[in-house]
């Protein structure tokens, strides 16, 4: 079992993208905490998936967002926009078929990104 197929339980119809796996695994290399996929595909949303996950603090997320934008960019994938960084309460990382969100705890605490898609599949990662 590789390590993308244990982050995705599920079959192997309900399996993640590639790329969003690699956020996935970039976020946990960086000690990010209470990583979640919002898979949005039978939602209105603009995208496919949110990956959502906090950092302790403005400078463990900046390094939460620069570890998963590394990761990305080895694969060949280069986000959109990157929206956040300098104040680092909240990184938004658009990736076009996937949005990442990194916060810090007050701040994931304060707009609740679950409970507003709270209709969309949840998977704890």
């Amino acid at each position: 079992m590789t390590d993308h197929e244990a982050a995705s339980p599920g079959t192997a119809t309900e399996s993640l993208p590639e790329p969003l796996l690699d956020a996935v695994e970039a976020a946990r290399d960086r000690k990010a905490d209470d990583l979640l996929v919002l898979d949005l595909r039978e939602s209105d949303a603009f995208t496919d998936h949110f990956l959502i996950c906090s950092g302790h603090s403005a400078r463990q997320v900046t390094a939460i967002v620069d570890g998963i934008i590394a990761r990305l960019k080895a694969v060949g994938v280069r986000p959109s926009n990157v929206e956040g960084y300098t104040e680092a309460n909240w990184v938004l990382i658009d990736c076009f078929d996937f949005i990442v969100h990194v916060f810090t705890p007050d701040t994931r605490r304060f707009y609740a990104l679950e409970r507003l898609w709270g209709s969309a599949v949840r998977r704890e990662m």
